[in-house]
């Protein structure tokens, strides 16, 4: 079992690779409907062998995503991974060997897909506080870049030593919304250009020397489930790219439609029906003959979230004025998302089974706030293995890793 450690990304980040048939029981999710990358006697086997707190996560489930989004979409659109969703190279190398492109939010993602040695225009560049730096390195990068208003289109237009093509990010004024706010919907936002500003912002546009508006990035909500909701706003976005065709002239090369492809955190909830997302935006493309260019969609949760599991141990029971705690190894700062959106990872007790009762996941910070979710759980004890699914995306590189200062879990992929 060879290991080696990532240089050059967070501190005492470990990152480990774990062959398959060195680790007992099967590495592949279980069938079906899954949240876990892994069963649970490879789970136990991966905690053996690599302690805990780990962070786990299965190269075949990525690839399987991917290739499983490709065969569904039209060709007229592109895959960029979000990078913020899980920047790990070992993943990277996945989609990258699988033809997809990458969408990044801050000059240390442009630089890890650099690594990859990609060609130009395989990457896309977007974020609401783009510094010149980093304006300058997605340009020595080819990266096509997402203006957010007037101050990058003015920017670039200074370091620019010819004609640019970019992208304006609009924040649509209907259209979509939220159940949690991560991309915000369609109230006040601090992404794009909101689309009652377009007619001034595109007059002065048009005065610029080498800065060319040739192409719409729309990207108004988050973890989506319903193809129909998808489509819904993506055929707002189609209308609103034919309106700036017709009333200021623009020439589109790309429309990107942002992510939003979301992924169920539990049992209950339905899968998104990806084929038939690739069939409507075959027929958005069809109802809309004078675009000519491609479709980007940015994924990132979709693609990611489900090769990854986190294992934990139980530290501490603990009946508090009748709530009971388990206390784990690992709290907010290996796992945020719970916090951020009050939505838990699903979570499973490796190897115990019996009668079900609420339970309040708890971690070893020394605040209030390292909450990992409520739920029901059989009776547990110190020592007992808990594993969290679809912790690939939004898992490891959100938390509040140097909070407190306790290690950093390890990273083994299997596969």
């Amino acid at each position: 079992m060879k290991s080696n450690t990532e240089r050059g990304g967070p501190p005492a980040r470990q990152t480990r690779s774990a062959s398959p048939s060195g680790t007992p029981g099967s590495a592949q999710a279980e069938p079906g409907h899954s949240l876990f990358a892994f069963d649970e006697t490879t789970c136990c086997a991966l905690a053996q062998t690599h302690g805990t707190p780990i962070f786990a996560y299965h190269r075949p489930t990525a690839a399987a995503q991917y290739q499983r989004l490709r065969a569904a979409l039209p060709d007229r659109v592109r895959i960029a991974f979000a990078v913020k969703s899980n920047p790990h190279a070992e993943l990277l190398k996945v989609f990258a060997g699988l033809g997809a492109s990458f969408d990044c939010a801050s000059g240390g993602e442009l630089s890890r897909v650099a690594a990859l040695g990609l060609p130009q225009g395989m990457t896309f560049y977007a974020g609401p506080g783009k510094r010149d730096a980093e304006l300058a390195q997605a340009l020595a990068q080819g990266a096509r870049i997402q203006a957010e208003g007037w101050e990058d289109l003015e920017r670039l237009d200074a370091l620019a030593t010819g004609p640019l093509a970019v992208n304006l990010r609009v924040h649509p004024a209907s259209g979509a919304d939220e159940s949690n706010r991560i991309i915000g919907g369609t109230g006040p936002s601090a992404f794009g250009v909101d689309e009652e500003e377009l007619p001034s912002l595109l007059e002065r546009a048009s005065r610029l020397h080498h800065v060319r508006i040739q192409g719409l990035h729309v990207f108004a909500a988050s973890n989506q489930r319903s193809a129909q909701a998808l489509l819904s706003t993506h055929a707002m976005v189609l209308g609103m790219a034919l309106r700036l065709h017709r009333e200021h002239g623009l020439d589109l090369e790309q429309i990107d439609l942002g992510g939003g492809l979301g992924v169920p955190y539990s049992e209950s909830e339905t899968p998104l029906d990806v084929e038939a997302l690739g069939q409507g935006l075959k027929a958005l493309l069809e109802a809309h003959p004078w675009f000519k260019g491609e479709l980007i969609l940015e994924p990132g949760r979709f693609m990611s979230a489900s090769c990854g599991v986190y294992l934990a141990k139980v530290v501490r029971v603990k009946e508090s004025r009748g709530t009971r705690f388990i206390i784990l190894e690992g709290g907010v700062n290996h796992l945020l998302r719970p916090l951020l959106t009050g939505e838990p990872f699903p979570v499973k007790v490796l190897g115990k089974s019996g009668a079900l009762r609420p339970a309040t996941l708890a971690g070893p910070l020394c605040t209030s706030l390292d909450r990992l979710g409520d739920m029901p759980l059989p009776e547990v004890a110190p020592g007992d293995l808990l594993a969290f699914g679809t912790v690939g995306a939004y898992g490891y590189t959100e938390a509040m890793g140097e909070f407190l200062s306790h290690p950093r879990p390890p990273e083994v992929w299997v596969g």
